[in-house]
């Protein structure tokens, strides 16, 4: 039986594979990057958990990360594009369907990723922070 982290992380990457990029989960950046564009689901910290009592419940804001990456010539369009598409998706359901408390994304740092031979990237790591609540840590 996966944990609650597991299946809000599960669930966040379907939503995510659901958009005309190609979505990856915990993979390293391959050689080539699709026309789509690329995200890489990280499933980054869940931090230090608040704790209630009577019930013992652990409340966690949890930090994912997703690695959007573009190539091509209108690169700054494209990268545009992706990161609004990916804020509607989040927005279209900020429980992801009751599986967590919310669900919210914070602005993107973009950079420009040169390679050797051809055009550059632009790439940018999107926090987004999943608040959810367990009874056990580890569970």
């Amino acid at each position: 039986m996966p944990t609650p982290r597991e299946t809000i992380l599960t669930a966040l990457h379907a939503r995510l594979s659901a958009l005309p990029a190609t979505a990856l989960r915990g993979e390293v950046l391959p050689e080539r990057v699709p026309a789509v564009g690329l995200l890489i689901l990280r499933d980054g910290e869940p931090g230090e958990p608040e704790v209630t009592l009577s019930p013992l419940r652990y409340h966690y804001q949890h930090r994912a990360e997703i690695e959007a990456v573009v190539r091509g010539t209108d690169r700054d369009a494209s990268f545009d594009t992706l990161t609004a598409i990916i804020g509607a998706a989040i927005a279209a359901d900020r429980t992801l369907s009751g599986l967590c408390d919310w669900i919210e994304a914070e602005a993107p740092r973009p950079v420009d990723l040169p390679v050797e031979g051809a055009a550059s990237l632009k790439a940018a790591v999107i926090p987004v922070v999943l608040h959810y609540s367990t009874a056990d840590p580890l569970a």
